[in-house]
């Protein structure tokens, strides 16, 4: 702080007035302003994430799929079983 200011000499502040939310904990999250646009309110803002939370639990309990990261079962033909086969063996 600047020498300049003299905090004796204000009026009406108050040491320490917000230091319980600070020691509480607050996540602050910066929108962008076409999403921030959307929302009127802070109190919209939670329901809305609170909807997706909800939706996202009943999806997965405790957990989003991600099925493009799953490996896919595929029914292979016996056919194609004996055409891998038979690379392995020629060493390709």
């Amino acid at each position: 702080m600047l020498p300049k200011y003299d905090f004796a000499s204000m009026k009406g502040g108050v040491r320490g007035k917000y230091v319980k939310r600070l020691r509480a904990g607050t996540n602050l999250v910066l929108l962008e302003p076409d999403v921030a646009a959307a929302f009127p309110s802070d109190a919209a803002v939670n329901r809305a994430l609170r909807a997706a939370l909800d939706v996202a639990s009943a999806v997965t309990p405790g957990r989003l799929p991600n099925n493009s990261l799953q490996r896919s079962r595929s029914h292979v033909t016996p056919r194609a079983k004996k055409a891998h086969g038979s690379r392995r063996a020629a060493g390709r």
